[in-house]
């Protein structure tokens, strides 16, 4: 095997965590070595791999590579193994810049209520950290990530600094919705987005393809190769397809080596005085658990046994329709506007918050394909069928609930020892369990999902199962002041080793319901100057 690569800090991992601190400690002038197991990802081939696809889900430009394989869309048992009652289905992406290829691109920040599930409902737990101690970090990454947003709506987190660009406005879907909600006791507000209403950072505005979800065309939608690329011009070096799969501690309890493999089987290794551990809530438990020796007889970073634990969703529920009056969708991003009711308040204590947003994706998950093959089926060709497939697509409106849940430490992620993947590393054995308190909160909103659609004199009205989230994986090594019950500490440094830090969803230590990269980004930045403080002693 040959020398190991050598840096201040390693780095496992470049997703948005991964690649806000790479690019920070980069700055600073420290030596920065990314190891990402995925190869990099060309925006051009990935559209290209979305066209060919039968099946344009959110999985299709993005085919995994052999050697890193990942969860794909509506093929969830290829990766994960699940054993639980409830389908895990979280989604992610392993590639330079992650997830975020795929992500709808929504970043409200947590609430203050958030932080403290304990104390205000007696439920779950408080984090170790308040939301003031992170306000400035969220203004941090607001700017670092391009959002535009509503300087005259909040959603309840209060702000002090503007957001750099105005928002992206309302679609005329929203305004037809908003039309019926005061009569409902609701109302709309504009949600703010991390993709560029003006020209911003380098990157285009946004012009509204709807496909943010895939995939954004033009790159004017945010996405972590942004911080990747920045890293690298100040001095970072990203090694791709290098598939980390272990890590070794010394004497003194440091995690003194990184042990990968890359695609033709053959070894690597790397050594760091720090190493950040940034590889998504399901791969970074599973990589701690897989590093068991006579040091760590339990994995690297589980002394509490709490790795791989907590394993948290957001769960989804969703209604569709076909509205009374057209109200042309697939216009604008995926979401522009949200309900601003139901997402906070003393109920919390009974059931789930509830985040409600309007799609403007239309049917998408039916797609067009399915709904001509139904029109044929019912004796619908040529101009008549054309004529028809229009009249329905103007019309199509999906509403979307999103309900927070309880960490359960009987949700839990291991590595599966006795199914590998193509490279022999295990693949990820989940148990996985939907709690009450998020079906009680969406039993509610899928009343309110009704009485949208009865406003608008809608038809053919069906509400879908209720999901995990694909969109959100959180905790699996949870931060807290109690080294027994969690990984890291408030500062997203490994209880058991000084130089070891976790950093992304997985160190959440309770879910909340509005979309996490904004906190995950956050706490990036937050855990990139305590680590440049550790060097600058």
């Amino acid at each position: 095997m040959s020398a190991p690569l050598d840096a201040d800090v390693v780095i496992i991992g470049s997703g948005v965590a991964g690649s806000l601190i790479a690019w920070r400690l980069a700055e600073a002038k420290l030596k920065v070595l990314i190891l990402e197991a995925g190869p990099r990802i060309d925006r051009v081939e990935a559209f290209k791999s979305y066209l060919a696809a039968a099946d344009k889900n959110a999985s299709a430009p993005y085919p995994p590579a052999s050697y890193a394989p990942a969860p794909q869309y509506n093929s969830w048992n290829d990766y994960y193994i699940n054993s639980g009652p409830d389908l895990f289905r979280g989604l992610y992406t392993r590639g330079v810049g992650g997830s975020t290829w795929h992500w709808a691109g929504s970043v409200l920040r947590y609430r203050p209520s958030d932080f403290r599930m304990k104390s205000r409902f007696g439920l779950g737990v408080n984090w170790p950290i308040s939301y003031e101690e992170l306000a400035p970090f969220y203004d941090e990454a607001e700017r670092a990530l391009g959002v535009a947003g509503s300087n005259t709506e909040s959603w309840r987190a209060p702000r002090t600094s503007d957001y750099p660009m105005p928002a992206i406005p309302p679609s005329y879907l929203d305004t037809v919705v908003g039309g019926v909600l005061g009569q409902l006791g609701m109302s709309l507000g504009v949600f703010p987005q991390a993709r560029n209403s003006v020209l911003y950072d380098e990157r285009p505005q946004c012009c509204g393809n709807a496909s943010c979800v895939p995939l954004c065309p033009i790159g004017a939608k945010y996405d972590a190769t942004v911080h990747v690329t920045k890293a690298e011009k100040a001095g970072a070096r990203l090694e791709p397809d290098a598939v980390v799969h272990s890590l070794e501690t010394d004497a003194h309890n440091l995690v003194s080596i990184v042990h990968f493999l890359r695609p033709d089987g053959s070894d690597g290794s790397a050594v760091g005085r720090i190493v950040v551990l940034a590889a998504h809530a399901i791969e970074t438990p599973k990589l701690l658990l897989m590093s068991r020796n006579e040091r760590t007889p339990k994995g690297v970073a589980n002394s509490s046994d709490t790795v791989g634990r907590y394993l948290m969703s957001q769960i989804d529920q969703g209604t569709r329709g076909l509205t009374k009056t057209p109200i042309y969708p697939y216009r604008g991003p995926v979401l522009t506007s949200a309900i601003r009711e139901f997402r906070d308040g003393p109920f919390r204590g009974k059931h789930s918050a509830i985040g409600t947003s309007i799609s403007n994706e239309g049917w998408r998950h039916v797609g067009p394909q399915a709904t001509a093959i139904a029109l044929i089926d019912q004796g619908f060709s040529g101009l008549r069928l054309k004529e028809r497939i229009a009249w329905r697509t103007e019309r199509e409106l999906t509403l979307g609930s999103t309900a927070e849940t309880l960490p359960d430490p009987t949700n839990r992620i291991v590595p599966d020892e006795t199914k590998t993947d193509a490279i022999g590393i295990p693949r990820p054995r989940i148990h996985y369990r939907i709690d009450d308190y998020a079906k009680a909160g969406l039993a509610l909103a899928v009343r309110r999902h009704e009485a949208i659609f009865t406003a608008l004199q809608s038809t053919e009205v069906e509400t879908l199962p209720m999901v995990t989230s694909s969109g959100s994986i959180l905790g699996t090594t949870r931060m807290g002041n109690d080294r027994g019950e969690s990984v890291v500490d408030r500062d997203l440094r490994a209880h058991d080793h000084a130089n070891l830090f976790i950093v992304g969803g997985m160190v959440f230590p309770t879910a909340g319901m509005h979309p996490p990269t904004l906190t995950v980004a956050a706490l990036a930045l937050r855990a990139a100057v305590r680590i440049k403080q550790g060097f600058a002693g």
